[in-house]
This record gives structure tokens, C-alpha cells and sequence, in this order.
């Protein structure tokens, strides 16, 4: 045996001889299985189907009585804290509007005089001389709760819908006495629920009373005409459960806490239907067996040669998505070719990761070269408008302020400075904006205010240096420049949701349109406005990736806020990037 999987196989030979055992025996298989299985339980099948039909329905309409007991209770806790009579109708006539299929609440006293009520829209009789929804026997008993039988509501005038009558025993402080709360539903939603109700091919449900009484039938109007007869005798004795006669199979099921039932009729042509569907699952099920016992004979086939091959394509999917850290264990396979295809593709592998390397190092090279010329680049810029600022001081006398702006400038390129080194704190960040701000508000005095928003947990972390100056640049020459009153820049420093770093820079200035918002970040560098956020932008992306940099948001006469987001990376993480 060892000696026969160790040996290499001819493909087709192989192929030739696992696909004729699996013939013969998938055939042999395929009929012993169809006779076993076909002698199943027809009824048992329609059993099942009737009960889980009926308890569906017993279901919906159970939790619909509930439903409407819950909204009794509400309409009950209405009437208690009703001052009067009045406020009681109207109260109970605004919980009626609540529901469309509340028809009427009605308040009796135990002789049957209403002592309130409300509806939905409807106007009381003068002249209640018959009144369906009135019933004493069913009064007598609710106790807790009684539910009449579907009958047409004649309490309001051109009004005749088609309801069901829940009633409910209980005593007010508002009348002084026990009284009967009589709710009037409509029945046309349990009616419509129960018609779609469906058990086989012509199987149906409907509704009776523990005291044997038809609730509702789908077929009501033939049962009175004579045309059609339910032995509602014999059938109301019956106790819970499916009870099969030979012809017809009626499922029973009591809803709880009332006394209707649920009644499903299957007949013998769903038997039928039935046993037709049972014939073809076997004949589906004897081809299933037959594919499964292909399928085990073939197993020899597959360990030998579509295993080996799966396991290399998926080496060349894992090796496609994550080529850097990929690692190829060589096989020892069966199949002479595939043995020759693997140790091939291990081969490729080393070649392209070499590659990949050299590659990488060059594009980092590049990467850094790019970066320092980006920052060469804004360096000048920042430096000839906060020069310009000085000597606009200068021209106007005011020594003491430009040696206070000269001090702000020589603080602003310590930090800009920060050592040759492109990652500073927050904090020095936030300095170096500041400083640059305390130089532009003598320029701009009494033109705008400035407000720092940061969080303190975050001082500690990374940024490119040179980040928020710009911004802040732009809102003041692009946004607060040109306005009339008074213009403010806020400085937020936060959280966001998925753990980066949110920078943002709010001004109340002249805004910009969309497009414009657009083509800022899209201007070449050769470009004369909006360079600065550019590179800064350009720096983000090529420092932290294409997932991270500037986003702008901005409106016409309300503002502008540029968002900046960066990784977060704490102070000791700085010298690993």
C-alpha cells in the first residue's frame, strides 16, 4: 500500500479508472437508496404542516388580543385621570384616533346605560333602540376580560362596520361604581390574516369559540347559505392537537387567555399533493446519495492531484495580496508536472521579493527627496509674508511692536528649525501657530481674534512641523482679509473615532465655493495661491500615506474649516518612522 501512493501516476489513467468505480457504484447506491427511502410518512408530513400553519396564526392573533388589552389599560388610565365626564370623551375619543381600527369605546354602567364615550369620528345615536355592541350576558362576565362575537356596530349614525367587541369589568373614582369598558375593534385585519392563511394546495384555517360557535370562516357566507357544512359539533370537543379521520385532518389550537380556537382543515388532495412532493424529494435524495458517493470515490483523485494544485493557487493568491512577508514551503507531491510547477513557483517567488526590495529602497530615496524639496519649497513662502508684516510695522512707527514681532519670528523658527527634524510635538506646533498669529494681530489689529481648542492627552504626539501656519495663513489672507467685521480663527486639536488625529482650523471669513475647495488641493506647484496648504497636503500623504492629509469644508458668507489628519504616534514612537 505504501509502495502504491508513493508512485507517480499517469493523469489519465488515473482519471479513467476512479470515474468508472464511481459510475458503478453511484448507480447501485442511487436505487437501494430510493427504496428505502420513499417509505416515508405522508401524514406525518401533513401533520406538520398543519400544526406549524395553525400555531402561526394562534400566534399573530394572540399577541393581537394582547395588544388590544394593552391599549384597554391605557383608555382605563385615561378615564382615571379625567376630572369629568367631558374631559373623559374627549380623552377617550383621542385614543380611539390613535388606533384606525379602534371603532368605538364605550363606558356602561351594570344596566347598560352609557355613561361615556368616544369614537373615531363618528356621532352617537339619538335613539339606541338596537345596539349589537351591547351585549349583558358577555357584560356579566368580564370580569377580566370577554371578546363577543364578530358582529356589525350600530352605535353611531351611517356607520356600520364589521367588529369585535372587547369588554372589561372594572370601577372609577370618576362615576362612583363598577362600569364595563366596551371597546369596539374592527375585525376586517384578523379576517383579511386569517384568509391568506394557507395549509397545502386547499387547506384552510379558521376561528370558533370554546363554546362551539364559528368566530370567523373564510367561507362564512356558504356555511349560513347551506352550500357548505363544518361539523363544528364534533370538531369543538376535539382537544388541542391534529386529529386525522382517514379523509380530513383538523388541527386545533386554544389561544391563550381567551376562549377562541384555531382550526386547520387539510384534505386529501393536499395528501395527495403531498405524496407527489415526498416522490420527487426521494428521486432529489437518490441523486444526492449518488453524487456523494462519486464523490467519495474520486477522494483518492483529489488528494492526489486537486488538493496539491488548490494549495498552489492559493499560495499565488496569498503571495499576490501580501508579497512582502510571504514564506513558500516546498511540496513533495504525487504528480511528477505539479512537483515541477511548485519548486518553479518557489523559484519566482525569491526573485520578485528581491526585487520588490531593491525597488522599495529606491522609491523611499526618492521619497525623502521629494519630502525635503516639499519643505524647501514653504519655507520661503511663510518667510516673505511674516517679513512683509515687519516692515509694514516698521513703515508705521511702531518699533516696539516689530521688536515684539521680531521676538514671535525668532521663537517661530527655533521651532520651525526643531533641530532638522520634520516630526515636533503638538504642543511646539501649537507654538509655533501662535506665535505666528501674535505677529499677524498687529498687523491686523482689532481685525481678528484667535482661539486654541486642544486636547491635552494629545500634546504629546507627532505632527509635521510646519502644518497648522499655513492654514492659519490662508484663512487670514483668503477669509478674514476681506471682510468687514470682525473675523475669527479657532484651533481644535482632537480625537477621532477610529484613533487618529483630527487638526482643524475654523475661520468666520467670505468662504469658498465648492470647486474652489476642490481646486486648492489639485493646484500645481507652480501655481501662485493656495500653494501652502498644497504642500502641506502633499507632505501628509507622502510621510503617512494616501489615507492621511487635508480636507476642506467651506461655505459662502459663513467660513471655512480645513481638517488635517494625521496617525497617531507618541512622542517615543517618533524615532521608529
Amino acid at each position: 500500500m505504501k509502495k502504491f501512493f508513493n508512485k507517480r501516476y499517469n493523469f489519465s489513467t488515473l482519471t479513467v479508472s476512479l470515474l468508472a468505480v464511481a459510475v458503478t457504484a453511484a448507480v447501485l447506491v442511487s436505487v437501494v437508496s430510493f427504496i428505502v427511502i420513499y417509505n416515508g410518512s405522508l401524514i406525518y408530513e401533513a401533520e406538520t404542516d398543519s400544526e406549524r400553519s395553525v400555531t402561526q396564526t394562534a400566534v399573530m392573533l394572540g399577541n393581537y388580543i394582547e395588544n388590544l388589552k394593552v391599549q384597554i389599560e391605557q383608555i382605563c388610565n385615561e378615564i382615571e385621570d379625567s376630572g369629568d365626564i367631558e374631559t373623559a370623551n374627549a380623552r377617550i375619543s383621542a385614543a380611539c384616533r390613535l388606533r384606525s381600527d379602534t371603532e368605538a369605546v364605550v363606558v356602561y354602567d351594570t344596566d347598560g346605560k352609557i355613561l361615556a364615550f368616544g369614537s373615531n369620528g363618528g356621532e352617537l345615536k339619538k335613539d339606541l333602540s338596537v345596539n349589537l355592541s351591547y351585549d349583558k350576558a358577555l357584560l356579566e362576565k368580564s370580569g377580566d376580560y370577554a371578546i363577543s362575537l364578530p358582529h356589525v356596530q350600530t352605535l353611531f349614525n351611517n356607520r356600520y362596520p364589521w367588529v369585535v367587541t372587547i369588554v372589561h369589568g372594572r370601577y372609577f373614582d370618576l362615576f362612583g361604581k363598577d362600569v364595563y369598558i366596551s371597546v369596539d375593534f374592527s375585525f376586517s385585519g384578523i379576517a383579511e390574516y386569517v384568509d391568506n392563511v394557507g395549509i397545502g394546495k386547499h387547506g384552510y384555517s379558521y376561528i370558533i369559540d370554546k363554546s362551539g360557535s364559528i368566530v370567523y370562516h373564510p367561507q362564512q357566507q356558504m356555511i349560513f347559505s347551506g352550500l357548505k357544512t363544518e361539523d363544528i359539533a364534533k370538531i369543538s370537543k376535539m382537544p388541542d392537537g391534529s386529529h386525522f379521520d382517514g379523509k380530513i385532518m383538523n388541527t386545533l389550537k386554544t389561544l391563550d387567555g381567551s376562549s377562541w380556537r384555531i382550526v386547520g382543515v387539510a384534505d386529501t388532495d393536499d395528501m395527495q399533493a403531498i405524496k407527489t412532493q415526498t416522490v420527487t424529494s426521494v428521486v432529489v435524495l437518490s441523486v444526492i446519495c449518488c453524487i456523494a458517493i462519486s464523490l467519495l470515490s474520486i477522494r483518492l483523485f483529489y488528494n492526489i492531484v486537486t488538493r496539491p494544485v488548490s494549495k498552489l493557487v492559493d499560495a499565488m493568491q496569498s503571495f499576490e495580496k501580501n508579497a512582502d512577508s510571504f514564506r513558500y514551503a516546498k511540496t513533495d507531491d504525487r504528480v511528477a508536472e505539479l512537483q515541477i510547477l511548485s519548486d518553479s513557483f518557489g523559484h519566482m517567488v525569491l526573485i520578485i521579493q528581491e526585487l520588490m526590495e531593491k525597488v522599495r529602497n529606491e522609491e523611499i530615496t526618492l521619497r525623502k527627496t521629494e519630502l525635503k524639496a516639499l519643505q524647501a519649497q514653504i519655507n520661503p513662502h511663510f518667510l516673505y509674508n511674516t517679513l512683509d508684516s515687519i516692515q509694514w510695522m516698521c513703515e508705521q512707527g511702531k518699533t516696539a511692536d516689530a521688536v515684539n514681532m521680531v521676538t514671535a519670528l525668532a521663537k517661530l523658527f527655533r521651532i520651525s528649525i526643531s533641530r532638522g527634524k520634520e516630526l515636533i510635538t503638538i504642543k511646539d506646533e501649537m507654538r509655533h501657530a501662535e506665535n505666528y498669529l501674535i505677529i499677524q494681530s498687529y498687523r491686523y489689529k482689532n481685525q481678528f481674534s484667535y482661539e486654541f481648542q486642544v486636547d491635552e492627552e494629545l500634546t504629546d504626539c507627532l505632527c509635521n512641523k510646519i502644518t497648522v501656519q499655513p492654514l492659519v495663513e490662508n484663512a487670514i489672507y483668503h477669509g478674514i482679509e476681506r471682510m468687514v467685521d470682525e473675523g475669527k480663527i479657532t484651533i481644535r486639536v482632537l480625537k477621532a473615532d477610529d484613533g487618529d488625529i483630527l487638526i482643524e482650523v475654523e475661520d468666520n471669513g467670505v468662504g469658498m465655493t465648492e470647486e474652489q475647495c476642490e481646486s486648492i488641493l489639485k493646484k500645481d506647484r507652480s501655481d501662485s495661491g493656495g500653494i501652502g496648504i498644497k504642500n502641506v497636503n502633499d507632505r501628509l500623504k507622502i510621510y503617512f500615506g494616501e489615507k492621511y492629509g487635508i480636507s476642506i469644508k467651506s461655505e459662502l458668507d459663513v467660513g471655512t474649516k480645513i481638517t488635517v489628519r494625521i496617525p497617531k504616534i507618541r512622542k517615543e514612537q517618533g524615532n521608529e518612522i
